[in-house]
């Protein structure tokens, strides 16, 4: 992990707002290879609004993002989890995740579980730090046919 120069300020954490659907659908298509309806991330912060977090640059422009829901009782699950290009190795992506498990903790979840791509050797790194495991295969999982993992963690 690089942390930012003297004079590169750093990214704050917030809540999404509805104006941070083009960067976050932008950082979807760039880094997980996907296309979902714009609507999408909208709906899914209704549930749980302190799941959805947004790193934002020093103009309020999202840089990363991790999006969080609570669909099954005591579990949170890391639904998309992206940083952008340009901004990685610079502890976003820990500061969102220490964030996201914290709120977990604070919700009473017990678990969290997530999906990646067999061939993010990067992100499964990271993931593995967090002290998640894979626990099944999940065959063509992705929309362009490709395999993924699903890991999980226990939040103890």
């Amino acid at each position: 992990m690089i942390p930012p120069s003297a004079d590169e300020p750093a990214v704050s954490l917030r809540g999404f707002r509805p104006l941070d659907v083009p960067f976050v659908s932008g950082l979807v298509a760039e880094a997980l290879h996907e296309h979902y309806d714009p609507s999408l991330y909208s709906s899914l912060s209704y549930d749980w609004p302190e799941g959805f977090l947004i790193a934002a640059d020093p103009h309020d422009v999202p840089v990363g993002f991790l999006l969080g829901v609570n669909q099954v009782e005591h579990e949170a699950r890391v639904l998309m989890f992206a940083v952008d290009r340009n901004h990685r190795t610079r502890g976003i992506g820990s500061r969102l995740m220490d964030v996201f498990l914290e709120r977990a903790r604070s919700r009473g979840l017990r678990r969290v579980t997530l999906e990646v791509r067999v061939s993010n050797a990067t992100a499964i790194r990271f993931y593995t730090r967090y002290r998640f495991s894979v626990v099944d295969l999940l065959r063509a999982y992705y929309s362009d046919g490709e395999n993924g993992y699903q890991m999980a963690r226990d939040l103890g």
